[in-house]
């Protein structure tokens, strides 16, 4: 959980990689989640960025903070988590994997048909 990329700032990637914990069912609905403290000190990164990130999940009301506690993944959240997830796919990269099928000049339904098995 080290490396970073320069497409999207680090708060945004550490983010994902929480939001994959939950997605995955790795930490459960209830189930405390890595302290601020923990993942900044595992990635090497300032605490404030580590609170951002755990923010924006608060925000979508998938973690909570519990005072003097911690975060913890909310009761629904696996569900909100899920339907947020589903729709930022849809908007924001299902447009461009279709109009890379269109440059590719690909046929959706045949690949679907196919089922990823090769010709």
């Amino acid at each position: 959980m080290s490396q970073f990329n320069d497409s999207q700032p680090i708060f945004v990637q550490i983010g994902e990689r929480i939001a994959d914990m939950i997605l995955s069912k790795t930490t459960r609905e209830g189930e405390a989640l890595p302290s601020v403290r923990q993942i900044s000190a595992d990635l090497a990164v300032n605490p404030l960025t580590v609170t951002r990130a755990y923010q924006s999940l608060v925000d979508i009301g998938v973690v909570e903070s519990r005072r003097g506690m911690g975060m913890f993944v909310a009761e629904g959240g696996h569900q909100r988590l899920l339907a947020h997830e589903r729709q930022k796919f849809l908007t924001e990269e299902w447009p461009r994997v279709m109009a890379r099928l269109a440059a590719l000049d690909l046929d959706p339904t045949q690949l679907l048909k196919q089922g990823g098995k090769d010709e």
